[in-house]
């Protein structure tokens, strides 16, 4: 593409493309499309994105198509790659000039220079980083902002890339500029601080922009550029100085007005110190330790103390508190039980933890967040009344608790109560004395101070019990923090004689007046059964109730959040009681069709609905087959990857798929059909492919002639690709499906699998060196050699021609290789199956089999050790693996009952030869046929060629025979 003639062409259809019109929107983007591979277009691409006289609309749409062409085109290995030549130049013309005026486009052309960056810089763009240091010590304002900007864009991508050679790229660049990047912070930040005091607003916004992006800059090279940063006295210089310039910078707030943009900047450069001390302490907790007194310190102060007063915002607060709570729950800082076994580094961090959390120190933190930030604010107030599922939402809200007061607050409570009980107890216990009995309704600041503090343990029957009963309106912060109160306490001391009496309240709760209160009577109650010291017989007196009540809150609330919790609950009830939910389900089975499809536009709420369907499947078992109408076209969409809600749902809609085969009790043309999806799945190769293969285990279990017949041939396509490329665990996944396949039906599973069967054959002639998979090559061959001996033979037949051998060698090589990796096989059935595989080649005059004889009795002996156990009363043997029809397995009472699966496993375990089947009588009955083809002398001497104490524990398992 000629520059000179092109510009204009592509200037005028990039044009074209910023139309609102149809007609003309769609060729221009058709010919932009056609362009993308055209030798010499980004050029142009450029050319326009940087002349400052064009359209904004234009020149954005430019650099968009530019980004996409680095993607696609720029990376040497793609197809209709850019050449290097012009890579080189375009490298060049993109740093030339930092003068872009428009901020918008300005921070597209920093993300652009970054994304090229990311693949070429350093090895093919060396001058980048230094061209980009040069820039930013310009006197141009414009220029040196842009240059920063881009400076930041770049150390952001850099840093974000995770290869080890890349990693060690990043820690060299840091290393050569850390020195500049502190310097230049330190000037930009000097220089703000000055301006201040000026009055001057434009100018103490340029420098504070400046200083915020060389911020920027140092987190990422701070937190990302060095293995072990407690080692460089600058970084370390750097973090130390953070609190002098966070005090500087909170004082500032007091000259600068509440509402401009000046404002603005500035708490998010505030904001920006303290997400250097979390990130540091995030990815470095032992380097951060010589900074953990200050930090705790600083952040006190400022939060717990008057000195904060006039000064603080809530997000700073919020981030203050972030950090108080991870030294507190810091893993590295807990010293092990026993002290002895906890480093050097643990054990001085702890101790300056503890020498800190003094107990004035714990005394005054637990004052303030009860007193003062657990206070509702009249704000908070008048949105509970307006709108309490939006006030639930804020409060309660997935890590609302990162990013918003109230939650940060009391999560901070907990973390520190949980840490420092012995210490805190008594406080809590003096204020709670200080407030014991109903409070006055018409004194609301009692109120909100009591819902602030209320305790649980000593209180609950004498206290919390009647404040729950308390029905004012004006009561239910109190009734809401009290039910919150026990939903933190019930994992930690709760007598279990007094669940019955949380049942009835949380009964009560449920149907109250306020819905922020049944909302969180609702989380309550899933911590409760979430408990471990949960008992189902104290639940089902209140299950009908409890059910009934969830589901009309369900149905009440219309925020999809709150929709979401109030459905987890549920799922969570109906996890726990299992079978003993089916007579009150009704009314959610017929709910749920209606709320799938009005959740079409919500696909985290199609995903708590799919988890609830998991669990009301598992509860409800084989009359789960009523629900396949709804059911199965759920399963459908969720795990077809051609349909894009897959990205969301296709996880839980496996799980579903999964336990729908669990609970079938047989098999329907629908759900035959659903398999269809499960090709394409397989192609993904993902991390739900362990789930795949027990769908498809499921599917041979449930139904194998129709399931086989139908998809087998696809399947072994599927299975023969990703035995290329699979990993030793998905080779066994694979492999365990044929022996499945094999052990259920005889005579389809070596037919509809046979393309898999040489693959293991020669597995096991070869040796294959990984145990997990030589165990599961002889168990799927020990099938077939001992449930399908014509096929065997065969098979046999088929690897002599590809080995170029004779069948009898090759059998023998076989024969010594079982025996001499038998050790790789660990599961009892499986080294019972290979003593009666290799048993079931005799009798047998052929010389090789008479060769390995030795072989075979010591793989026998070895299989009558694993399974015989001794009768203490009679003194006989008898096989432990030998299942009778009368053998009802006694379900405990904390077990769950046996799915449909269970019971089709069980049945086909008693037509199983390695269930069925003595291997002491086996063993007798082919030695005596051996003796009896032989004869006396014949056999005798073959018996020679085992070992003598193999000999005498042989004939010790066969007595009485």
């Amino acid at each position: 593409m000629d520059l000179n003639s092109a510009s204009t062409v592509v200037l005028q259809v990039l044009t074209q493309a910023t139309s609102q019109d149809t007609t003309v929107l769609k060729p221009a983007e058709e010919q932009l499309k056609q362009w993308e591979t055209q030798p010499g277009f980004y050029s142009v691409l450029l050319n326009i994105f940087t002349n400052h006289t064009l359209d904004i609309n234009v020149r954005w749409l430019a650099i968009l198509y530019f980004k996409n062409g680095i993607d696609r085109y720029w990376r040497r290995v793609a197809p209709h790659a850019l050449s290097e030549e012009e890579k080189t130049t375009l490298r060049a013309r993109l740093i030339t000039n930092f003068n872009e005026p428009i901020n918008q486009i300005a921070t597209q052309i920093a993300v652009l220079i970054a994304k090229v960056a990311r693949l070429d810089c350093p090895r093919q763009w060396p001058e980048l980083i230094p061209t980009l240091i040069e820039s930013v010590k310009v006197q141009d304002d414009l220029r040196q902002h842009r240059a920063l900007l881009t400076f930041y864009h770049v150390t952001k991508t850099l840093a974000s890339k995770r290869l080890a050679a890349d990693r060690k790229l990043f820690y060299d660049l840091a290393s050569g500029i850390y020195t500049f990047a502190c310097s230049l912070w330190n000037h930009h930040t000097d220089t703000f601080l000055q301006q201040v005091s000026s009055g001057n607003e434009a100018a103490v916004l340029s420098a504070l922009e400046r200083t915020l992006l060389s911020l920027k800059v140092l987190r990422k090279l701070t937190v990302n550029g060095f293995v072990e940063p407690h080692k460089n006295i600058e970084v370390m210089g750097f973090l130390h100085g953070i609190f002098e310039r966070l005090k500087q910078f909170l004082e500032c707030s007091r000259n600068i007005g509440t509402d401009n943009m000046c404002r603005d900047r500035l708490e998010k450069t505030i904001i920006l110190f303290t997400k250097v001390l979390l990130d540091f302490l995030d990815q470095h907790p032992f380097s951060f330790k010589p900074l953990i007194q200050r930090s705790l310190e600083f952040s006190v102060s400022y939060v717990f103390t008057e000195i904060g007063e006039g000064v603080t915002f809530e997000r700073f607060i919020v981030q203050c508190m972030n950090l108080i709570k991870m030294i507190v729950k810091n893993y590295a800082y807990k010293p092990s039980k026993n002290f002895e076994d906890s480093s050097p580094e643990t054990l001085e961090a702890h101790k300056i933890k503890m020498a800190f959390f003094t107990y004035p120190t714990l005394t005054e933190i637990c004052r303030r967040l009860v007193s003062h930030y657990f206070l509702l604010t009249e704000e908070e107030l008048t949105m509970w009344e307006e709108d309490p599922e939006g006030f639930t939402v804020e409060e309660t809200g997935g890590d609302s608790w990162k990013y918003s007061l109230r939650p940060c607050t009391e999560v901070l409570f907990i973390d520190i109560f949980h840490e420092y009980n012995q210490t805190l107890t008594p406080v809590l216990l003096e204020m709670m004395q200080t407030l014991q009995g109903p409070t006055n309704v018409e004194d609301m600041n009692a109120l909100l101070i009591k819902d602030a503090v209320v305790d649980f343990d000593q209180w609950f029957k004498n206290q919390l019990l009647p404040e729950l009963q308390v029905i004012h309106n004006r009561y239910k912060p109190l009734r809401r923090r009290v039910i919150w109160l026990i939903g933190q306490w019930i994992s930690v001391k709760f007598k279990s004689d007094l669940r019955p009496m949380l049942y009835e309240a949380i009964c009560n709760l449920l149907q109250d007046q306020d819905l922020v209160v049944r909302i969180e009577t609702a989380t309550t109650l899933k911590l409760t059964v979430d408990d471990f010291e949960f008992r189902t017989d104290q639940f089902l007196p209140y299950l009908e109730t409890m059910f009934t009540l969830l589901f009309q809150l369900l149905q009440q609330v219309t925020e999809c959040d709150t929709k979401m919790h109030v459905l987890h609950v549920l799922s969570c009830v109906i996890e726990r009681v299992n079978m003993q939910i089916r007579p009150y389900v009704g009314c959610l089975v017929q709910y749920l069709p209606l709320f799938w499809k009005q959740s079409e536009e919500h696909n985290m709420l199609r995903c708590a609905i799919l988890t609830t369907l998991i669990h009301l499947v598992q509860g409800l078992g084989e009359d789960s087959k009523n629900l396949y109408p709804f059911l199965l076209p759920v399963i459908q969409l969720s795990t077809d990857v051609s349909q894009p809600p897959h990205v969301y749902l296709l996880e839980d809609g496996l799980e579903l798929w999964l336990v729908t085969l669990e609970n079938s009790p047989c098999i329907t043309p629908e759900l035959l059909r659903i398999f269809q999806n499960m090709s394409p799945l397989l192609e993904l190769s993902s991390e739900n492919l362990r789930t795949c293969f027990k769908i498809i285990n499921d599917y041979i279990f449930l139904s194998s002639t129709e399931f086989l017949q139908t998809y087998a041939v696809g399947l072994c396509q599927s299975f023969c690709e990703l035995l290329k490329e699979i990993t030793t665990e998905g080779q066994v996944q694979v492999l365990k499906v044929v022996e499945n396949a094999l052990k259920v039906n005889l005579v389809l599973g070596p037919q509809m699998f046979q393309p898999i069967l040489p693959c293991v054959f020669r597995g096991i002639i070869e040796g294959e060196r990984y145990p997990v998979v030589m165990s599961t090559y002889l168990g799927v061959m020990g099938r077939v050699l001992l449930q399908n001996a014509s096929f065997f033979s065969s098979l046999l037949n088929e690897m002599a021609h590809k080995f170029n051998q004779e069948m009898d060698q090759l059998l023998g090589n076989m024969i010594e290789m079982w025996v001499d990796r038998m050790d790789n096989i660990t599961q009892p059935e499986r080294r019972k199956l290979s003593a009666l595989a290799l048993l079931s080649l005799l009798p047998s005059d052929n010389s090789v089999i008479q060769d390995k004889f030795c072989g075979i009795i010591n793989i026998s002996v070895e299989g009558l050790h694993d399974v015989m156990t001794e009768d203490p009363e009679t003194g006989t043997y008898k096989d432990c693996m030998l299942m009778s029809h009368l053998e009802e397995p006694k379900v405990m009472e904390d077990e769950e009952p046996p799915t449909e699966q269970d019971k089709r496993k069980k049945m086909l375990a008693l037509k199983d030869p390695v269930h069925t089947v003595s291997l002491q009588q086996f063993v007798y009955e082919k030695l005596k046929a051996q003796q009896e083809l032989l004869g006396e002398q014949g056999f005798q001497s073959l018996m020679e060629t085992v070992d003598t104490e193999i000999v005498t524990q042989l004939q010790e398992f066969l007595q009485g025979f």
